[in-house]
């Protein structure tokens, strides 16, 4: 009897002194690693900027994309840049020239405030150096982007020049004696005798106007500038303008001028 009474004494303190091995909350050191219930350790990253370079892979090294360019031909590009910025005016390297400054006029009401001398409109090059001021430069090169180009995109291969057969002149209103200072005579007009593609082809407003090859794009042209020009004539205005477009920037309350 006294030896059963002993033996269970024996198993119950055993089972008092017996570890706990059930899982405890997992301990956390504010600078040291993390100690699990298994008693594994798991090293800890120092800070979150850490942990978010793992998780995203910024600690990785990326692969360089190829070049979409070749750097010579970059180098082109640049230089072209350079060359068409040198000639730039009316702040478009669109617009090449150079700057006239000050044009007086020798009849009162002629002259130009800031002139320039264009040559060149959205790489379309005029027949003579045709000297204006900025906003009638800025008008023509809208013509030419928005419908001289479109219209004549099918035709020998594009436009390339366009004739130019009136720009400053400091005179009256179709040359009449006592008449008005004509816009040319403020910098402010051009005429446009022709277009001319690149493989040649000349098309002038006087043939080409009812001609049946071309007299859509010729309509289109003058249709085209009523906007971007506050004054626009052509064939069928009157007897002056039979053979040659006339564009000017005057501005009117009605609106654009368009015969």
């Amino acid at each position: 009897m006294k030896s059963l009474v002993f033996a269970f004494a024996m198993l119950a303190g055993g089972a008092i002194a017996a570890p706990d091995t059930s899982l405890r909350p997992v301990q956390r050191d504010s600078a040291g690693p993390q100690l699990e219930a298994s008693g594994a350790i798991t090293p800890r990253p120092r800070d979150a900027a850490a942990r978010e370079a793992v998780g995203s892979g910024r600690g990785l090294a990326q692969s360089r994309r190829p070049e979409v360019r070749p750097r010579k031909f970059r180098r082109i590009a640049r230089a072209q840049e350079r060359l068409r910025k040198k000639g730039a005016v009316c702040g478009d390297v669109d617009i090449q020239g150079v700057v006239v400054g000050r044009v007086p006029g020798s009849k009162t009401g002629c002259g130009v405030a800031d002139a320039v001398r264009i040559r060149a409109v959205s790489g379309i090059a005029l027949s003579q150096h045709s000297v204006m001021d900025c906003g009638t430069a800025k008008a023509l090169k809208t013509w030419i982007d928005d419908t001289a180009k479109p219209a004549f995109s099918r035709k020998g291969g594009g436009l390339k020049n366009i004739r130019v057969a009136a720009h400053y002149a400091c005179r009256t209103r179709n040359n009449r004696p006592g008449g008005r200072i004509s816009e040319h005579g403020k910098g402010r007009a051009i005429d446009i005798s022709g277009l001319q593609m690149r493989d040649g082809t000349l098309v002038t407003v006087r043939s080409g106007w009812n001609d049946p090859a071309t007299s859509k794009a010729m309509r289109q042209l003058h249709r085209g500038a009523c906007g971007p020009f506050g004054t626009v004539l052509g064939p069928e205005s009157d007897r002056f303008h039979r053979d040659h477009f006339h564009f000017d920037t005057a501005r009117y309350r009605s609106g654009p001028y368009c015969r």
